[in-house]
C-alpha cells in the first residue's frame, strides 16, 4: 500500500502569516503554484490559494496592498500525515473537496504537499478519475 510520503511533493516551505498578499501572489506566479501553506509561531495555520486571493480579496474590492496572509487564510486546517496511506489522503481530499493538502510528519512539521497532479502520477487511472470528479464537483 502506497504511503503519502511516496507520492507527495517534498521540500515545501510555508510563509509567515504577516507576509503581504501581493508577495504571496508573486510567489505563486514565480513558482507556478496555486497554494501556499501559511504558518505562525512555527506551526501550520492554514493555506492560501489563488482562488482565495481572487474571491476573498480582489472580487470584493479589497486593497490587496494592505492585506496580509492572516487576513485571507482559512480557519479550518485540513492536513494529512506522511505515514497515512495514499487512499486515506485521497478520501480526506474527496470529502473536503480540496485539490491539494499539506503533509505533516509525526512532529506536526510541514514536510510536503499532496496535489491532484501527485495523485495522478501515483494512482491508477480509475482512482485518479474518481478523485478528479469528486473534488471538481460543484459544492
Amino acid at each position: 500500500m502506497m504511503k503519502v510520503r511516496d507520492a507527495m511533493h517534498k521540500g515545501v516551505e510555508w510563509c509567515e502569516s504577516s507576509i503581504p498578499i501581493v508577495d504571496i501572489a508573486r510567489l505563486m506566479a514565480d513558482m507556478d503554484i496555486g497554494a501556499v501553506p501559511i504558518g505562525e509561531n512555527d506551526r501550520l495555520i492554514g493555506m492560501i490559494t489563488d482562488r482565495d486571493i481572487t474571491c476573498k480579496a480582489v472580487a470584493k474590492g479589497k486593497d490587496i496592498h494592505k492585506l496580509k496572509a492572516k487576513d485571507l487564510v482559512s480557519g479550518k486546517i485540513i492536513y494529512c500525515h506522511e505515514e497515512d496511506s495514499l487512499e486515506q489522503a485521497i478520501d480526506k481530499m474527496e470529502n473536503e473537496q480540496i485539490r491539494r493538502i499539506p503533509v505533516l510528519n509525526s512532529d506536526k512539521r510541514l514536510v510536503g504537499i499532496l496535489s491532484m497532479g501527485d495523485i495522478s502520477h501515483a494512482s491508477n487511472h480509475n482512482k485518479t478519475a474518481e478523485f478528479t470528479a469528486s473534488v471538481s464537483a460543484h459544492h
